[in-house]
């Protein structure tokens, strides 16, 4: 286990050295020079004492390597500068956008969970019947509906004309709902596929075919082995979500009309406030790798087989 555990932190400092490379590269070599965003965002007259003055001051003078190690050392401390636009920290005005889209991805999250493991686990046991015909046509069809329609749709049928939850903005939980059941929707079908499929390939191998000819109880197969057997890939698969649940929120914050993160970095983009896409970048990107690397620790804890296959340095 310690060869494993320590190959996965090598990996993930690995990666998270690779974002950082990505996040200082983006205003470095884009073909708008940042010095002059600046001055186009704040109409200021961008004269070229004032535009050398202000690339000495964001260092952007210095070699790129100089001008690297000065961010990174910033970065560790979780201090990304000043937004362009708001001239506020941009570390304050992220994470006080976060609990928002993460509260948002976090629901869509359990609602994947229990949507996808109820039917998947029903459909793979009722395999063939009607129903299970029906559902799979129900899936696909879902599937085939791109996110920001079924966001209209809700919208249309969930909130105007039937009144039931609120039409946008964000307050209550019940703001949360519906822009999480319509993120959560992209995904369904996907685990819903997955957990069918790779629960009726556990049923067919010889350790489930002689347990149920010993008699064991069809629950307790159903736990110990073939759930058992389905877990970890599962668990990856729910972990590579978690980067696809927050870039999902962006389209869904501008569509619900909700102060995220998301929203807040498709305004940034708009505006090329460059030091929130960098601070963005590095968040995000730290988040889905941490989450990745606790999902292989998980998958190695429940299968000693995965330990085997990845702990050899």
């Amino acid at each position: 286990m310690v060869p494993f555990f320590v190959k996965r932190i090598a990996s993930m400092l690995l990666a998270l050295f690779g974002i950082t490379i990505i996040a200082f590269g983006l205003i470095r070599f884009i073909p708008v020079d940042p010095v002059e965003a600046y001055f186009t965002i704040n109409q200021i007259p961008a004269t070229e004492e004032a535009m050398t003055s202000m690339r000495e001051e964001m260092g952007l003078d210095q070699p790129l390597w100089m001008q690297y190690i000065a961010w990174l050392s910033h970065a560790l401390q979780l201090d990304f500068g000043t937004s362009f636009v708001s001239k506020k920290a941009v570390a304050t005005e992220l994470f006080q956008r976060f609990e928002t889209t993460l509260l948002l991805a976090v629901t869509a999250l359990v609602i994947i969970i229990v949507i996808s493991f109820s039917i998947g686990i029903w459909s793979a046991r009722k395999n063939g019947g009607w129903l299970d015909w029906f559902t799979r046509t129900a899936i696909f069809t879902i599937a085939s509906m791109p996110s920001f329609w079924l966001a209209f749709l809700f919208i249309y049928t969930v909130a105007l004309k039937w009144g039931v939850l609120p039409l946008m903005g964000w307050g209550s939980f019940a703001h949360v709902i519906l822009p999480s059941i319509t993120l959560a929707l992209g995904f369904i079908p996907y685990y819903i596929r997955l957990i069918r499929s790779s629960m009726r390939e556990e049923m067919k191998k010889p350790h489930v075919l002689f347990a149920r000819a010993r008699g064991v109880k069809e629950t307790v197969i159903l736990r110990t082995h073939i759930f058992k057997g389905i877990l970890p890939q599962l668990i990856t698969s729910l972990a590579m979500t978690c980067g696809g649940l927050l870039g999902g929120a962006a389209i869904i914050e501008n569509v619900f009309a909700i102060s995220g993160v998301g929203h807040f970095i498709v305004e940034a983009m708009l505006a090329r406030d460059y030091a929130v896409l960098q601070a963005f970048i590095v968040i995000i990107g730290g988040l889905y790798i941490t989450v990745n690397f606790i999902a292989d620790i998980l998958c190695a804890v429940i299968d000693p087989r995965v330990r085997l296959k990845g702990g050899a340095l």
